[in-house]
């Protein structure tokens, strides 16, 4: 089980934990816990160190004094006895002190690496992980916290690491086995993990959905549950479409295209553990926790349904390479592209045109520009013969997915997309399909983006709940 960082962020939320724990018990279940930072520690631990790099010395302690007040009010309303209590807080304390050593050392030195910066961004987590030990303890569940530090393996790209699972399933055997039969809960740090030399690392932000199905694979767990504040996945943004509902059934592949393309219920890499073992992944509301919430599973593609969801990604640019000097000539593909991997820019999707004059693909919008420097430079003598007559971007896209297995082998799909937002005079300015027709993404002008959702949605009968 993991629980996000709003469903351990206040004493009315960890409640509820603790009631979704003594459910599981009752079952007699063997679970391991997965835990979040408090909502809103991360970034206050991140900015306070960008803070100190800057030179302000102010910023760590007045942190310092939030972070400690809010653990302390979970843990004095949730742990009785000063026992327990005392040895909570002081642990926290411990942590605490050390983010005021690391952002005085940073301050001193004026910067801030990527390896200092993992370090602080999984604070919040080994907080977390005391304080709900410390709560279930007290409730009657006998629990241990545990770093992930000691448990996931990593490669050393701090940030964006990646686990090393032969290894991490080497420890984690070795070291929650025992725990969970002598009947204890062990509750670990999402997010964070370790290089085999014990550096620590992060697996990228909001990664603790990851961290949970990693060690789901490494410990050959029954199924995955992602406890967060909705019931679910839902057919749209709800803010967006107020009838959208809970999706019951999603394959990974389903879901992977919807994590993609900007769903936030479940981080991208998660599926990848609990894909290659076949575990299902259920994800369910710490609030509603009687809500049967969405499973995800290998089977649930096995769907009437042609489209499940639609999705959007705001804040892209289109970049487009543009000329007659391009048909038939090689590597231009190449090139475009190996000079936006120079720039560490995220390819969100690519479209070309089938006469070859011209290629565009999308990028987060604070990108654009680095990435179109990088394309003038790299085709500057192109530019000059005027075999690629311009290189320019569209600011302020949006990429709006169509999502769903049924889609494949199903005709008539992508003229009832187009015909829905031709009947509001929506333009779309690119198109692409992967091959496996699970998904159909369009770019549309930002103004357009919550109509043309709203408008494919009612097409396909998703706020219908038996549809």
């Amino acid at each position: 089980m993991k629980f996000g960082g709003t469903s351990v962020g206040s004493v009315a939320a960890l409640r509820q934990v603790i009631g979704i724990a003594q459910k599981a018990r009752s079952r007699n279940d063997e679970i391991v816990i997965v835990v979040s930072a408090m909502n809103g520690v991360t970034d206050l631990l991140l900015s306070s160190a960008r803070r100190a790099e800057a030179g302000d010395a102010d910023a760590a302690p007045r942190a310092h004094q939030e972070m400690l007040s809010r653990h302390t009010a979970v843990i004095e309303a949730l742990v009785e006895g000063s026992g327990r209590r005392e040895q909570v807080l002081a642990e926290i304390n411990g942590l605490l002190n050390e983010f005021d050593t690391l952002c005085h050392s940073i301050r001193v030195l004026g910067e801030l690496t990527p390896r200092a910066l993992d370090v602080i961004a999984g604070m919040g987590e080994r907080m977390s992980a005391r304080q709900v030990a410390a709560v279930l303890d007290h409730h009657g569940m006998p629990s241990q916290s545990m770093d992930a530090t000691q448990l996931v393996v990593t490669d050393n790209c701090y940030g964006s690491a990646s686990p090393l699972m032969h290894l991490t399933a080497e420890r984690c055997r070795s070291l929650i086995s025992p725990l969970l039969a002598k009947g204890l809960i062990p509750v670990v740090t999402g997010f964070i993990g370790a290089t085999e030399a014990g550096i620590p690392t992060t697996l990228g932000r909001g990664a603790s959905d990851y961290s949970a199905a990693i060690l789901a694979q490494a410990l050959n767990a029954g199924e995955v549950w992602i406890w967060t504040d909705v019931n679910g996945v839902m057919t749209a943004d709800p803010r967006l479409v107020p009838d959208a509902h809970t999706i019951p059934c999603l394959s990974y592949s389903e879901v992977g295209e919807m994590a993609y393309f900007g769903a936030k219920v479940l981080h991208p890499q998660a599926m990848r553990p609990a894909r290659q073992i076949d575990i299902p992944i259920r994800i369910l509301n710490t609030f509603e926790p009687d809500h049967s919430g969405t499973l995800i599973s290998r089977n649930s593609e096995l769907s009437d349904a042609a489209v499940k969801a639609i999705t959007a990604i705001k804040d892209l640019s289109l970049i487009t390479v543009e000329g007659a000097g391009m048909i038939g000539v090689p590597g231009v593909a190449a090139r475009t592209f190996g000079a936006v991997a120079h720039t560490g820019a995220n390819v969100l999707m690519i479209s070309q045109s089938s006469s070859e004059q011209s290629i565009c693909f999308v990028v987060p919008m604070r990108e654009s520009a680095q990435v179109l420097a990088a394309l003038e430079k790299e085709m500057i003598r192109e530019l000059e013969r005027r075999n690629i007559e311009r290189i320019w971007s569209q600011n302020d896209i949006v990429i709006v997915a169509v999502v769903g297995a049924g889609m494949k082998g199903i005709p008539g799909i992508s003229a009832r997309i187009f015909g829905a937002l031709g009947r509001r005079h929506i333009n779309v300015i690119a198109i692409a399909q992967g091959s496996s027709e699970y998904n159909i993404s369009l770019v549309i002008a930002r103004s357009d983006a919550d109509d043309a959702v709203r408008s494919i949605h009612d097409e396909f009968g998703l706020s219908n709940k038996s549809s």
